[in-house]
């Protein structure tokens, strides 16, 4: 990213870019025709932003931004997760509720079914 002289104007202070702007200040000051004292036109910060005090906040308002995500994922895994425990409880008692009935009505029945036994028996003994 050589940029001559005429490109960005005295002492590289033209505005095309920050980008153009300290690399051409670099280019110059390996010429020798800016004073050495142009080299600090620009804080560390904004010559490499990656490096700077930005991309720690940065990386950590991303990492909580992907924390908060992570727990509002886990917390509504954990409700439907509640969710489908109650709905198995609820299937379970409505399974045994029946189970019950059913197991009065087959009581019922095996009643119902030694009386017309016995009955029978009585018929037959009293025709014989």
């Amino acid at each position: 990213m050589n940029h001559s002289f005429q490109d960005t104007g005295p002492c590289g202070t033209h505005g095309d870019g920050k980008l153009y702007v300290v690399d051409s200040i670099n280019d110059l000051n390996k010429l020798n025709l800016c004073p050495a004292g142009s080299q600090h036109l620009f804080p560390l910060e904004e010559k490499a932003p990656g490096l700077g005090a930005n991309s720690r906040n940065g990386s950590r308002s991303l990492f909580f931004v992907g924390l908060l995500i992570v727990l509002i994922v886990s917390l509504a895994l954990v409700f439907f997760v509640i969710f489908l425990i109650i709905q198995t409880e609820n299937k379970m008692e409505d399974v045994s509720r029946r189970l019950a009935a059913e197991g009065k009505d087959i009581a019922d029945l095996k009643k119902i079914n030694n009386m017309i036994m016995q009955r029978l028996n009585q018929l037959d003994s009293e025709q014989n």
